[in-house]
């Protein structure tokens, strides 16, 4: 398959790309490329790298980033980074990337364990994490051309336990590679509207 990978360079793209490099066509997207350059939030940003990649086999996006901030702190400015990112820019990912999609190929989004297992400070990330979600499970039925979408909501990961794992008290960290397990999982197989969850 010829598949597009965004967010191809951080912590859950690498793995995937490792996984998946092995038997796939992988173009990796992202601010620094390596192969197309992209910014999820900015649409024009989206357009310019589907014009560029042509059409593909599959999309998967391991990119989008989410302010933390407690309740009484979160300011409509600082929820914007969820919304524009995690949320609209996955979103947009597939609403501008249906055209090039082949048939019968996929999308693949990132959402995360905060939605169903609730960290303080996470409430930002959360609701853009179960506003992808439930993207998935309604666009699902009304896919055109046998063309699949699914979400992948990961667990902490061990790679990122030193850098954030004091937000996620108590919780376990995963590896990345059993992560990009579902990755594959969603590319590879035939399930759609499927939030697969990695603890």
């Amino acid at each position: 398959m010829k598949i597009l990978l965004v967010g191809a360079s951080g912590t859950i793209g690498s793995k995937v790309y490792d996984r998946l490099n092995q038997n796939h066509e992988i173009i990796r997207a992202g601010r620094n490329g390596p192969d197309v350059q992209v910014d999820i939030t900015d649409e024009a940003s989206i357009r310019a790298m589907y014009e560029k990649t042509g059409n593909v086999d599959a999309v998967i996006n391991a990119s989008g980033s989410a302010g933390f901030a407690p309740i009484t702190e979160l300011t409509p400015e600082k929820n914007e980074t969820a919304i524009n990112s995690k949320l609209k820019g996955q979103i947009n990912l597939v609403l501008l990337g249906l055209p090039y999609v082949n048939e019968r190929g996929s999308f693949t989004l990132t959402s995360g364990v905060m939605m169903d297992d609730p960290i303080p400070q996470g409430s930002s990330a959360a609701m853009a994490n179960g506003g992808i979600r439930s993207f998935v499970t309604s666009t699902a039925i009304e896919m055109p051309r046998g063309i699949r979408i699914n979400s992948v909501s990961p667990n902490l990961l061990q790679e990122s336990a030193e850098r954030i794992g004091h937000l996620f008290a108590g919780f376990e960290p995963v590896p990345g590679d059993k992560v990009a397990l579902a990755y594959q999982k969603s590319v590879e197989g035939m399930q759609t509207g499927q939030s697969y969850e990695v603890y």
